[in-house]
């Protein structure tokens, strides 16, 4: 396994459109072990093939929510003690998944972006949607989800048409967004 390079905007290759998975091969399984050390490293809570350079139709999620049953852990940084309610592990490999029937009903959600880091904006997406996708043993399933699973399932799926959160923005959003970035790398 290893922590892949996660491409950022504008690189060119995250507007490339993802190709099909045909091959279910130990490539595909370690592409996805590198995806998933990847966002986990970076940290975020889904991943797209392309974001790593690799324009196949594969996508990795990992809402890693609070997990109720576990100890609070304490964490010392800066100096100081926090406490934190540590995460779930909950790993979703999709492999050339679709989106059936996205609801009438949309969901404005504050999303970010792996790959336009530090950039947040609200973008509006269909609430519920149904999915079909394929899991690393070419073995086809279909869900319904709602909430954070289908908002970030839709931003993850756009990375394979080469959208952008940001793509969904106004134009001025869009250029704002882009302009903060630069400035961010420049004082990095």
């Amino acid at each position: 396994m290893a922590i892949r390079e996660i491409l950022e905007a504008p690189d060119p290759r995250l507007k490339q459109i993802s190709t099909r998975v045909e091959q279910f091969d130990d490539e595909l399984k370690t592409l996805v072990a590198d995806m998933f050390e990847t966002m986990y490293d970076a940290p975020g809570i889904g991943l797209a093939a392309i974001q790593v350079g690799v324009p196949l139709r594969v996508l990795v999620i990992d809402l890693q929510p609070d997990d109720p049953d576990a100890e609070p852990e304490v964490c010392h940084h800066d100096g100081h003690e926090h406490t934190h309610q540590p995460t779930k592990r909950e790993p979703r490999v999709f492999v050339n998944p679709e989106i059936l029937d996205p609801s009438e009903e949309r969901t404005l959600y504050n999303e970010g972006c792996l790959s336009v880091p530090e950039i947040y904006a609200e973008v509006e997406r269909p609430s519920r949607i149904r999915a079909r996708w394929q899991d690393l043993d070419g073995k086809v399933h279909e869900e319904e989800m709602d909430d954070l699973m289908a908002i970030c399932l839709q931003h993850e799926m756009d990375h394979l048409e080469g959208i952008l959160f940001i793509d969904h923005l106004s134009r001025l959003k869009r250029q704002m967004a882009l302009k903060k970035l630069e400035k961010l790398r420049k004082a990095a």
